[in-house]
């Protein structure tokens, strides 16, 4: 019987500037009775990773320029917030209805440039990691030397998608695994040669693991159990489509 199996971490406690988030998940696995596994999967939410790396800002401290005081205006924004997702901004992609849909320095196209004040205290504004793939190599890294053991890692954070409503959670970053499942040149149960069967998976597990997450920040941290991991590593690099195949961004 095929059985994906998601359990939250909980009882970490506030992540500060400094944290190995690679013990605080050993710490709390031990804490909830639960040995981590090479075939688990670790999917943790961004935001503390962020944290643990300096990546908060007060936005008391943020000087808007006179650009993030012009789209403050026009979008009705806070304009220190704009200030900081301008510098965490390779192009504002397009602006209107209250948003701002930009390319960061990671080459991601989302709103607000990954930045979010929710889970990180009041007058604080929390940034993207500068580097998600080596935050999730790092987290694994510390696990192993901890533990013995090296499951697959995905940051996660939630991103909009320009076809449908709502956010979804995505990888970020990976670590461990492969981001896509690639089953094309293989045949379906009735014959037919599957030729666009590629699966992102990574961002299917860390849409998955949003759902024990939540958006209150209590458990930042899931562990996925029933994937198969092949012993492969990856990037959530991978997974961002060519400007010159994405078809939103050539009108």
């Amino acid at each position: 019987m095929k059985r994906l199996e998601i359990v939250g971490l909980e009882g970490l406690g506030e992540v500060r500037h400094g944290d190995s988030i690679g013990s605080l998940i050993v710490h709390g696995c031990a804490g909830q009775g639960l040995t981590l596994a090479d075939q688990d999967v670790l999917v943790v939410a961004h935001k503390i990773v962020s944290k643990a790396e300096g990546q908060v800002l007060k936005l008391a401290e943020v000087q808007p320029s006179p650009r993030a005081v012009e789209l403050a205006k026009e979008l009705g924004k806070d304009a220190r917030a704009l200030e900081v997702i301008l510098r965490e901004s390779r192009r504002v992609i397009r602006t209107g209805h209250g948003a701002i849909i930009v390319e960061t320095h990671h080459g991601f196209i989302c709103a607000n440039a990954g930045v979010d004040q929710s889970n990180v205290g009041l007058g604080k504004i929390a940034l993207l990691p500068r580097d998600p793939d080596g935050s999730a190599r790092t987290i694994r890294e510390e696990i192993k030397q901890r533990v013995g053991v090296a499951p697959g890692i995905i940051v996660s954070d939630s991103f909009g998608r320009a076809w449908r409503l709502g956010t979804v959670d995505i990888a970020v970053g990976v670590a461990g695994l492969r981001p896509f499942k690639d089953d094309r040149e293989s045949n379906d149960p009735y014959g037919y040669e599957l030729r666009a069967a590629v699966a992102a998976v990574a961002d299917e597990l860390a849409g998955a693991a949003e759902i024990v997450m939540g958006k209150k920040g209590q458990t930042p941290v899931v562990i996925i159990r029933g994937y198969e991991r092949k012993g492969e590593d990856g990037s959530a690099k991978e997974l961002l489509r060519p400007e010159a195949e994405d078809l939103f961004r050539s009108f």
